[in-house]
């Protein structure tokens, strides 16, 4: 009968040594393990999502580079001067259809984010009846230029409201680095 308490204090040292080997392994490996399986398979949605947005902006190459031409085409010229006159007689030539009166145009050659373009920024007053001004704008964002429109301030002037004052602030962009001080 001594044999049988003996194997049973066996039986039970090598059931908890196997329930601590197990739990070793669960620390040591499988809860690793499934840490691992788990940051791989999230990098790998980031992954497939990376290559997705890449073959949409491959995809989108032709559009991209159709309306970098445009931008390019329509971009104010080189020479500054010759920019500034471009954009001035454009005012002129879309305050004449609007049937608007141009009160000012107040160009600004400003420095671009990196020395591959510039802006030349524009303040416009001017004024007329809403359908001339609405005329007016519609020229504007219709041409061919590479003009933005940062800002746009209406006021009235008279007590009817029938003659409107516009307040306009409009950017070109030139594809040169701007020269001098700014």
């Amino acid at each position: 009968m001594s044999a049988k308490p003996v194997n049973r204090q066996r039986l039970l040292m090598l059931v908890a040594a196997g329930g601590l080997l197990l739990l070793a392994l669960d620390r040591i490996v499988f809860t690793p393990l499934g840490r691992m399986w788990q940051t791989h398979a999230t990098e790998t949605v980031q992954l497939r999502q990376t290559v997705a947005n890449g073959h949409a902006v491959i995809d989108r190459a032709a559009h991209t580079q159709r309306a970098w031409a445009e931008m390019q085409a329509g971009a104010l010229p080189k020479d500054a001067a010759q920019a500034e006159q471009d954009l001035i007689t454009a005012f002129d030539r879309w305050g004449r259809t609007g049937n608007i009166e141009l009160g000012s145009i107040k160009p600004l050659w400003k420095r671009g984010a990196t020395s591959r373009y510039s802006l030349l920024e524009c303040r416009v007053d001017a004024s007329g009846t809403l359908p001339a001004l609405t005329r007016f704008l519609h020229e504007l964002e219709g041409s061919p230029l590479a003009l933005r429109v940062e800002s746009v301030a209406l006021t009235a002037r008279d007590d009817n409201g029938q003659k409107l004052g516009l307040t306009l602030v409009v950017t070109g962009l030139r594809l040169s680095p701007a020269e001098g001080r700014q």
